[in-house]
């Protein structure tokens, strides 16, 4: 009699769930981004949020809470309630890099946020200012290498122990050479200065330089990417520069709180992947230098672990400290 009852709880529950994914959402949702309106993350979400509402038959509103590199917005979402209308947008800083940049943090990225669906990947370029005597990423490495103590390249970030400073440091393991780091706050002013020729070289995606190396301005000599971007198809990739292996670049998906729902994380998923399959979507991040990157919860799952265990290594081996 008591198996019959646990047998019949457990069939009820499932129907329960079942019909709770089908009834999500019923209300409307919120976005959190961990950067101020009007930036990359920003547009990104809420060009996502704009067409997901669409598909889901309810609003989603974009919710901005900058600061700590995207460590506010991690928290807000790790602490929400577990059911699926409160989703992270988020880079990979809060998810694998901030643990080794950080001393605490609020909220644990391993255990209180599940990942969901990544949405896009991001490479990064290796980018010169044109007055730097080299075409071609073997004669960046020679002028490089060649260098006295005190005249090291300077390399200009968009800030300490992001996407843009972190490829540098894994070039400098892979291939070492003198260099000074120079960071700023933000890529806008590390471009204007490689321009300018007050640094000689930087790391960025492909959406803040390509511009700039289409208007001359800005020279690219290689692309962390497998293949060459439709959007930069003179631009090699490391690989075909001689760095197999190098890899670099940022990305962007989404996170919702532990314990939602299996059945709303598959539902948000399913919804993600069909909007980046669509040609329109693809197409507008192609042209961008940006790759749509469908995946499943599990895929993505691996892929954040993958990531971590990378930063973790690097993190290691050029000495970065958590501040």
């Amino acid at each position: 009699m008591i198996r019959r009852t646990l047998w019949a709880a457990a069939i009820c529950g499932c129907f329960a769930s079942l019909a709770n994914a089908q009834a999500f959402p019923s209300r409307p949702m919120t976005f959190v981004v961990g950067y101020p309106a009007g930036g990359a993350v920003d547009g990104l979400g809420r060009a996502l949020a704009k067409r997901m509402s669409e598909k889901l038959g309810q609003p989603i509103v974009v919710d901005n809470k900058p600061g700590a590199s995207e460590t506010l917005a991690a928290h807000q979402v790790a602490k929400a309630k577990p059911d699926g209308y409160t989703i992270l947008v988020s880079t990979e800083a809060p998810i694998t890099q901030n643990q080794y940049l950080y001393k605490s943090l609020t909220y644990n990225p391993d255990t209180e946020l599940l990942p969901v669906s990544i949405v896009v990947k991001v490479p990064v370029a290796l980018a010169v200012s044109p007055e730097f005597p080299a075409d071609s990423f073997a004669a960046f490495l020679q002028n490089a290498k060649s260098r006295k103590p005190g005249d090291e390249v300077k390399f200009g970030s968009a800030g300490i122990g992001g996407v843009t400073h972190l490829p540098a440091a894994m070039l400098a393991t892979k291939a070492p050479f003198g260099w000074v780091h120079v960071p700023y706050k933000g890529s806008g002013p590390s471009i204007t200065d490689l321009i300018g020729g007050q640094v000689q070289y930087t790391f960025d995606t492909p959406p803040a330089v390509l511009e700039h190396v289409r208007a001359g301005k800005l020279r690219a000599l290689a692309v962390a990417t497998r293949q060459r971007l439709a959007s930069a198809p003179q631009v090699p990739t490391f690989a075909e520069a001689g760095l197999p292996g190098f890899s670099g670049g940022t990305w962007f998906g989404l996170f919702a709180p532990a314990k939602t729902p299996r059945a709303v994380v598959d539902r948000i998923n399913t919804e993600t992947v069909s909007l980046l399959n669509s040609p329109e979507l693809s197409k507008a991040f192609a042209d961008r230098g940006i790759v749509a990157s469908p995946q499943t919860p599990e895929e993505f799952g691996r892929f954040v672990q993958s990531e971590v265990n990378k930063w973790k290594d690097l993190a290691g081996k050029v000495g970065i400290v958590a501040e």
